[in-house]
């Protein structure tokens, strides 16, 4: 599942209600609203991106996210390889935004669904 705005607010409530019909979910320029507990239990694979200064959210809600499931993870026992397999956080900074034309970092996340990484990542083998 991928979520962009206000649909990866939306993609997180889901994720913290049944995250165990995604095989993985990729929530760009957004906040996380659901239920990390619930996330972390399932291990659901999540990969968090958005720009260091996204005009509309910022980047500490993803930030914030991602160091509460971290804890959640390693409180599992789980190591940082573990981790690193199942969370990714990738703030991008200025230059990635507008080598590709975009002088808003937040309607610059539509870039991501065509970053060859960032898609590899999601429809990878998780």
């Amino acid at each position: 599942m991928h979520g962009y705005s206000g649909g990866g607010e939306t993609g997180s409530l889901v994720m913290g209600i049944k995250p165990q019909l995604f095989k993985a979910f990729l929530i760009t320029s957004s906040k996380w609203d659901g239920n990390l507990e619930i996330l972390a239990k399932a291990k659901t694979p999540v990969y968090l991106v958005t720009g260091e200064s996204d005009s509309y959210y910022g980047s500490q809600p993803l930030k914030d996210a991602y160091a509460n499931l971290y804890q959640l993870y390693q409180k599992q026992g789980l190591s940082d390889a573990e981790i690193g397999n199942l969370l990714v956080l990738d703030i991008k900074n200025e230059d990635y935004f507008s080598s590709r034309g975009y002088t808003d970092q937040h309607m610059g996340g539509m870039a991501f669904a065509h970053d060859e990484n960032i898609m590899d990542w999601l429809f990878g083998n998780h």
